[in-house]
């Protein structure tokens, strides 16, 4: 039995596992492994790691989850780790794999939940590394609604190419991330770049353990791990590489610790104010449309209405004042060295754009974490509020009879002529056409590339366009040029790229109905996407569309996917959520 007064087992979901006679079978286990008696009746702890040696932002979270169960340990907790799945965006790029990367987000979160479940964990504190493993374990968070610390793997540190190495001289003098790769296989194929020259950079580009370097989606949703409470402040910022910032997996182990003493959930922190805190950051640093899919989801799973509408709006009036690649100049490094979300968040409020009274993964609010800080804006990465880069957010909500459920546009960096484009459509039925067609420069300038069935349940998989997106860059079209798509994008993508048109195509939306040469507008200003067709011609294309294009995924993960998975802008979920719930795990 518990002799520990600083917790309560008896209100615990572990002392279904570890108290009272009855649960002698399942103690002797814990003795099959090596825990003492004093562990067994101490708050278990999951510590869930997404590490795999898929890609380098996995590699360094087992070195991390090591000093996670430190804190924890510390702090009167027995941690027990264990591991889900991930599937990596760059590696999956441009090919099939793609489809397993959204789908990998819900069975992240499911299996989570079903292993704290099966062994009645207490709280989690999760370490994720790549795109959808940082929202999919945030997902399992809110769903359990556990006392709960997210913790980043941090970033990769920038590829410079080495000195005298023969490469174009845009590439020679810069920081490079894997975007600069994608974009120079669009080099290579215009023949701007050798085939060497191309070798020279792919060694070079991605030179550590950590996530891709820009304001892509594993960093934007590391922004956002902070921002809405889950994370502790100033967590993600610093480089996977740096062993030093295993302090901070330690600090987590220890948060986590204190969270359950307080009774403070994941819920609790992740109110609907802390989404629109969350959704500020994305924009004002010109984060990846990524988020808008993933922020209604993680709301869902606390019974939150917070859909792409929401997100949207909140990106309409937030200005974008920290200048990150794709869309600028810096990379994750920077933006920690000039003190990283912390001071960003500092502007936030100096704008009254930011509710400070939000509860957070240290037990206290957004606002007492803030008055700790005293750096301020450098004026380099993070800019004044008050001078901002641009006076609105650096993602922007579109809609219109092309996609009456809405889409959404990264304009981060890129010029005000250039957000407003119309042009005839050149219709694809999947990606990969499309990037034939790039390839091949079967395309004009001022064309607008239509890529349909790529949504959640037509692709299935609702898969990214960086492989076209970057080709198009690196042949000099990115300006040229617009694309549009019931898919999504990269993080890393930039040009005028409009993704998660709904409804999509495989559910009749208007872009299954499109056809080569319709004149479509784009109005990143006016917030606009419209077709020029009337609402008779679309409803007489409608009567004659033969249905949804069949894939080849008739079985398997992807088919089950595909009959579940909702719309994109109620973020591409797969149950019902919070909202239909009859009990809390941790009070069961």
């Amino acid at each position: 039995m518990s002799t520990n007064q600083r917790f309560d087992k008896s209100k615990l979901p572990s002392r279904h596992v570890t108290e009272g006679p009855a649960r002698a079978p399942h103690r002797s286990y814990y003795y099959a492994m090596g825990m003492t008696e004093q562990e067994i009746h101490q708050p278990l702890v999951g510590v869930a790691t997404c590490w795999n040696e898929a890609a380098p932002c996995n590699i360094s979270l087992n070195r991390q989850a090591q000093a996670v169960k430190i804190g924890v340990k510390r702090e009167q907790g027995t941690p027990r780790e264990f591991t889900t799945i991930t599937v990596t965006d760059g590696i999956a790029m441009g090919h099939e794999g793609m489809r397993s990367s959204l789908a990998s987000r819900e069975a992240i979160t499911d299996s989570v939940e079903l292993t704290m479940r099966g062994h009645c964990y207490d709280a989690l504190v999760g370490l994720a590394g790549c795109d959808k493993s940082l929202p999919g374990m945030m997902m399992a968070m809110i769903r359990l609604n556990v006392p709960s610390v997210f913790l980043y793997g941090g970033s990769i540190l920038p590829g410079k190419v080495p000195e005298g190495a023969k490469v174009p001289a845009e590439f020679a003098n810069r920081d490079l991330t894997v975007q600069d790769m994608f974009e120079a296989v669009g080099n290579w194929q215009n023949g701007s770049m050798t085939e060497a020259e191309l070798d020279i950079l792919e060694r070079v580009a991605c030179p550590t353990s950590g996530a891709c370097g820009g304001q892509f989606t594993a960093n934007t949703m590391a922004c956002v791990s902070e921002a809405i409470g889950l994370a502790l402040l100033n967590s993600s910022g610093m480089p996977a590489p740096y062993e030093s910032r295993d302090e901070y997996a330690v600090a987590s182990g220890a948060a986590v610790m204190n969270l359950i003493e307080k009774n403070i959930r994941a819920r609790d922190v992740c109110s609907r104010e802390a989404f629109e805190n969350a959704a500020r950051v994305v924009a004002c640093t010109g984060g990846s449309t990524n988020a808008g899919l993933h922020l209604p989801a993680m709301a869902h799973e606390a019974g939150i209405d917070f859909f792409l509408d929401d997100v949207c709006e909140i990106f309409r009036d937030t200005p974008y004042f920290v200048d990150m690649k794709p869309g600028g100049s810096h990379v994750a490094k920077d933006l920690y060295d000039a003190g990283g979300i912390p001071v960003v968040m500092k502007e936030l409020r100096k704008a009254g754009l930011l509710h400070a009274d939000c509860i957070t993964a240290s037990g206290y609010s957004i606002g007492e974490e803030l008055d700790k800080i005293t750096r301020e804006a450098d004026g380099k990465v993070i800019h004044a509020i008050e001078t901002p880069i641009s006076k609105t957010g650096g993602v922007v909500g579109l809609k219109g009879n092309l996609a009456p459920e809405g889409a959404i546009v990264k304009i981060a960096g890129m010029a005000e002529e250039h957000i407003v484009f119309t042009g005839p459509a050149l219709v694809f039925e999947c990606e990969q056409d499309a990037f034939e067609a790039v390839q091949n420069r079967a395309y004009s300038e001022g064309d607008v590339f239509v890529i349909r069935n790529e949504g959640p349940a037509g692709g299935p998989g609702m898969r990214e366009m960086l492989a076209t997106t970057a080709a198009l860059s690196g042949q000099g079209m990115g300006k040229k040029v617009a694309l549009i798509t019931d898919g999504r994008f990269s993080g890393a993508t930039r040009g005028f790229c409009v993704g998660h048109v709904g409804p999509e195509a495989a559910h009749g939306g208007p872009i299954a109905l499109l056809k080569n040469g319709d004149m479509i507008t784009l109005d990143a200003i006016k917030g606009s996407i419209s077709v020029d067709l009337t609402d008779d011609e679309l409803a007489e294309r409608k009567k004659a569309w033969a249905g949804p294009r069949p894939t080849n995924y008739a079985s398997g993960a992807l088919w089950k996917y595909a009959q579940l998975v909702g719309p994109t802008y109620l973020g591409a979920v797969t149950h019902p959520g919070a909202k239909v719930e009859t009990h809390d795990y941790m009070d069961l």
